[in-house]
């Protein structure tokens, strides 16, 4: 996975969303169970913005490479699910990924 791509920040990013979204659920229960809730205010606060950029990242990458609509809204629909940034991230991105690198060794 190359960060300097699009394509490589937006994996990178679905994947820490991913996480983010996961790590709430620990800290929810602390929250309400313990009454401890600045776990949940850090790790909610990192959420959002992981998942405001994911949103972002989406978005721009589907405009550049003329997604579907379709593809575009399984991958914005998968921030809303607690591990579908994981499987998007296998199925869809890391696909597209591959498609790349051979579009890009065909023309070479």
């Amino acid at each position: 996975m190359k960060l300097s791509t699009t394509l490589g920040q937006l994996r990178l990013l679905a994947i820490l969303e991913g996480i983010s979204y996961l790590l709430l659920i620990p800290t929810i229960i602390l929250k309400y169970g313990f009454e401890m809730g600045l776990p949940n205010k850090i790790v909610g606060s990192i959420h959002g913005l992981l998942f405001i950029l994911y949103s972002v990242w989406v978005v721009y990458y589907a405009m550049k490479m003329k997604w579907s609509l379709m593809k575009t809204f399984i991958c914005l629909a998968a921030s809303l699910l607690p591990i579908a940034t994981f499987i998007v991230d296998q199925r869809i991105l890391k696909v597209e990924a591959q498609e790349v690198a051979f579009a890009k060794n065909e023309v070479s």
